[in-house]
């Protein structure tokens, strides 16, 4: 599964003054942020767009893009608006991990479904920050963006943050530092449990790849569901970063007839349907690796399962984890 890019969108002047009036009509029944939280502020955020000062704990956060609203709930913060995912979620856009983690509390307002911000909704719920450090916003988004609140954008390429740093970005934004930092330890232990119970992991080489909609991918290792996947004690396999183009920061697209030089120990190929991962299997092209000749291809199905490991956040890792593990350790053995 690849991440959608946004497209360059020119507002209205009329979403521009909205943004800068101070949206009195937004949702007011979200709980404040705790005023007991580990960070001080003001803050600054370096990133690809110049930098971000936050100048006092947000107690209005919305995230836009992926991962950040998982993470802000981690870290105990629940967003006053989220963005509308289509993959992986229920009919409301929501995630599986996020109406788990919300029982009993208000869903926070879910953004419509669309490529570029909205910024109508987004000034509606009169954010004191707005969370887009996993996001593919361009300058031009960002800039429009800023008149609404302080935007936190991504420190490198656009959909390539690395989930680490994700949480960190997002712990630092909101006060937070002292939870972001207890949370990556937590997740760590239980990335290191699940090395250390299976110690066929290590050194075995991988492949992560999805075949979908007449395009074969494979994820470099900017892409952070290859991030997590190495530290289960896997290595990238070299064929990866030597049949590797500049398509894409975190993939690129490989022709059926160069699946073959495509080796490795492991192949993960993922599957948004049964139907979809099966098909792939069967094709001649598939019959031609060699992943696929020895058995050794492990096959995630699902959007919802899929969404939770590609890439993880600091609720979805979790939540994942263990049925990813599982299906590792069958296809290596």
């Amino acid at each position: 599964m690849t991440r959608r890019l946004t497209l360059t969108f020119v507002a209205a002047a009329s979403i521009l003054a909205l943004g800068l009036s101070g949206c009195t009509a937004a949702n007011d029944t979200a709980d404040p942020v705790d005023a007991a939280a580990s960070g001080s502020f003001p803050v600054t955020i370096e990133h690809a767009f110049g930098e971000t000062t936050v100048d006092s704990q947000p107690a209005r956060v919305v995230a836009w893009g992926w991962g950040s609203a998982d993470d802000a709930i981690a870290l105990g913060v629940i967003p006053v608006a989220i963005p509308f995912q289509s993959y992986g979620g229920d009919e409301n856009g929501v995630l599986p991990w996020i109406v788990e983690a919300l029982q009993g509390e208000k869903m926070p307002v879910v953004l419509p479904d669309t490529q570029e911000p909205p910024y109508e909704d987004i000034a509606a719920a009169a954010p004191d920050v707005i969370l887009a450090a996993y996001s593919g916003i361009t300058e031009q988004e960002y800039d429009l963006l800023s008149k609404i609140a302080p935007v936190v954008a991504y420190p490198g390429d656009a959909w390539a943050t690395p989930w680490r740093d994700l949480i960190e970005i997002t712990g630092t934004a909101l006060g937070k530092t002292d939870e972001a930092s207890a949370l990556l330890a937590s997740i760590d232990t239980e990335i290191a449990d699940q090395a250390a119970a299976h110690p066929e992991f290590a050194g075995k080489t991988i492949a992560l790849t999805s075949d979908s909609a007449g395009s074969f991918y494979v994820y470099k290792k900017h892409d952070p569901r290859v991030d997590f996947t190495l530290d289960l004690g896997f290595v990238s396999a070299p064929a990866v970063d030597e049949l590797a183009t500049d398509e894409a920061s975190f993939y690129y697209t490989l022709s059926y007839e160069q699946l073959d030089q495509l080796g490795s120990d492991l192949l993960v190929n993922f599957g948004s349907t049964p139907e979809e991962s099966d098909a792939f299997l069967a094709a001649s092209y598939a019959q031609a690796m060699p992943q696929v000749q020895a058995g050794t291809v492990a096959s995630p199905v699902g959007a919802a399962f899929i969404t939770s490991v590609s890439p993880p956040t600091g609720l979805s890792l979790s939540w994942g984890l263990d049925d990813y593990v599982a299906l590792l350790a069958a296809a290596v053995k």
